[in-house]
């Protein structure tokens, strides 16, 4: 099994109730095909470099996913034609990184330095 990390963008105009519908429905995919989702994280709505589809911002959705290429495969079909979707990538890992939250707000970073 290969380590992947995997990272989605959903248009700006996704509610909080829709961000958990996709992250549900790409985690039953994972999980379906023999998978397994270490960790999940939504990095909030963050601007983007440029437009995307219209867009200046997306929400940013997160997995750590311990699976084999197919899985993989088989997700990107899934999202290639989802239309609530801007982008999606995925890195293969060596090992995962679970202590670091690269998104925290600055005053959750201060309280942990103390």
């Amino acid at each position: 099994m290969n380590l992947y990390e995997h990272t989605i963008i959903a248009r700006q105009d996704a509610s909080p109730s829709d961000l958990k519908q996709l992250t549900e429905k790409y985690s039953k995919i994972v999980e379906k095909n023999n998978g397994e989702i270490i960790k999940t994280e939504n990095w909030g709505l963050l601007n983007l470099s440029y437009l995307i589809k219209k867009n200046k911002k997306g929400s940013y959705l997160h997995f750590k996913i311990k699976c084999d290429g197919k899985v993989i495969n088989e997700l990107e079909k899934n999202e290639s034609i989802d239309k609530k979707l801007l982008r999606y990538l995925t890195v293969r890992v060596k090992k995962f990184d679970l202590d670091t939250n690269y998104f925290s707000k600055k005053d959750d970073l201060d309280k942990t330095n103390k």
